[in-house]
């Protein structure tokens, strides 16, 4: 029996019951697609080649996998005529293929590395010529049930539409998963037919042909039942993000991450997350999320492509494509946009936006302000109110505001400009010129007074009657 490995995974239906424009296999759970869930299984069996049988929105599937999976060939199924087809196609398609054929399908993103793992190795070690994945489950229906004699060997399969009442009886059913010997599998394939219920040729049918050739057919129990669920629609899409959730979770927190309320934790696949984290209520890891330790997330927030340092501290804000140095503090209601750059210790506090912006280490811009494409020094402290005016309708500039100064209140940067280590700048300005190191910068209109300007043009008001009353003029009445 030859060494060689390969997978076919089958994604050619588009899902109809999926109510969407785009294949079912492409719907996203917890950071990948289900196929992607499914390539990454998959892989953990190491195959020389991974086939992915496409047919509607072909070109999407195509494009996905161009992007995430670009080792993987292709095969378009044109008319969707069965599993048996599309398998058929493929091995058509390759007709060089030896050794263990893996067979999976597209929708079913729970399955485990490791489960597909002893399902090869079974199949390898007793040398069947197919060797299918089942599972015992509750209720049955809808499956296709396996059915074995008295000393349990599988006889074969039975679609639930074709089952006798017998056949509906047993609860082990097939998952859709099989390890072939590819000989076995490219002969059995030229056998079927179309003789049952839905005139289509069922992969299915080649475990009965194959014992019937005299060929060895086992299978594989997995532990988890969950494991071999499929999707055909968003309610079933919204169970296997919840089982996934709960199997991410459970995961991180037995390595020693703290959940306050796991079931409001949303974290993708895709994230990592060290020891020694805690995660508030609320919370939302995304795509490459990275937290070290001793890193505190949440309540209510969202971090998605982001890097937090150990020990920094993000609250009620929301990041995209940021990082967070070691020991900064996010928020409450902190917005950091792509390439946001938090130094050690940085502080980004309430109602603060960031983009493109390099906060230094210690610098703080503590609420209601604005800092986009600008360089923050180290030890700067940026004001209440403080915008960077970086962009003139037509092209960003950038603001660089120096090490240790000091930007006031309500002041607005017209960049690009520049404010000089250690220089102040005045409360209420607009600077349009740079500012040199230790220099303070005003930039304001002065401050005026017109006497007496209500009493002549708002007499008998509220503010005229207040006015008189401080002066301690007779005569003014409260009313």
């Amino acid at each position: 029996m030859s060494s060689e490995r390969s997978a076919i995974i089958l994604a050619a239906g588009l899902g109809t019951r999926m109510k969407s424009a785009r294949p079912k296999v492409l719907h996203e759970l917890l950071g990948r697609s289900l196929l992607g869930h499914v390539l990454r299984a998959v892989k953990a069996v190491g195959p020389e080649r991974q086939i992915v049988v496409v047919g509607a929105a072909a070109d999407q599937v195509r494009e996905h996998l161009a992007e995430h999976a670009p080792e993987s060939t292709t095969v378009f199924q044109d008319k969707q005529l069965g599993t048996g087809h599309a398998v058929r196609i493929a091995m058509e398609a390759n007709p060089d293929l030896t050794g263990t054929v893996i067979v999976a399908c597209g929708d079913a993103p729970l399955l485990r590395p490791d489960t597909l793992a002893e399902l090869v190795e079974v199949h390898e070690k007793a040398r069947n010529g197919a060797t299918v994945l089942t599972a015992e489950v509750d209720d049955p229906t809808g499956f296709g049930r396996i059915v074995r004699d008295n000393e349990g060997n599988v006889l074969r399969n039975v679609e639930h539409r074709d089952a006798d009442l017998g056949e509906l009886a047993i609860r082990e059913i097939n998952s859709g998963t099989y390890a072939f010997d590819a000989d076995v599998l490219r002969e059995q394939l030229a056998r079927l037919d179309t003789a049952n219920d839905q005139g289509e040729e069922y992969l299915t049918d080649v475990l009965e042909l194959a014992r019937e050739a005299g060929h060895a057919v086992g299978a594989v129990v997995v532990d988890d039942p969950t494991e071999v669920l499929g999707c055909n629609d968003r309610a079933q899409l919204a169970a296997l993000r919840r089982i996934l959730q709960g199997r991410i979770n459970t995961e991180l927190m037995k390595s020693g991450v703290t959940m306050e309320d796991p079931e409001t934790v949303w974290i993708d696949a895709t994230v990592k997350v060290a020891p020694d984290v805690l995660l508030h209520p609320g919370v939302q890891l995304k795509g490459a999320t990275a937290v070290d330790s001793g890193a505190e997330i949440g309540p209510d927030t969202t971090l998605t492509d982001t890097i937090v340092g150990a020990g920094a501290e993000v609250v009620r804000s929301h990041a995209l494509q940021a990082h967070i140095g070691e020991g900064a503090h996010v928020g409450p209601f902190a917005h950091l946009r792509p390439a946001s750059k938090l130094a050690e210790k940085a502080k980004v506090g309430a109602f603060v936006e960031t983009k493109n912006a390099e906060i230094g280490r210690g610098a703080k811009a503590n609420h209601l302000a604005y800092l986009g494409d600008a360089t923050v020094g180290a030890d700067a402290n940026i004001g209440c109110g403080v915008i960077t005016a970086n962009y003139d309708g037509v092209h960003k500039h950038r603001t660089e505001i120096g090490e240790g100064a000091f930007v006031g209140c309500d002041t607005v940067l017209v960049a690009p400009v520049s404010v000089g280590d250690g220089a102040y700048v005045a409360a209420g300005s607009t600077i349009v010129k740079d500012v040199e190191p230790g220099d303070l910068a005003v930039a304001r209109a002065r401050q005026a007074a017109l006497t007496d300007w209500v009493a002549k043009k708002r007499p008998g008001t509220v503010s005229d009657k207040a006015a008189r009353r401080a002066k301690g003029e007779a005569g003014v009445s409260e009313a």
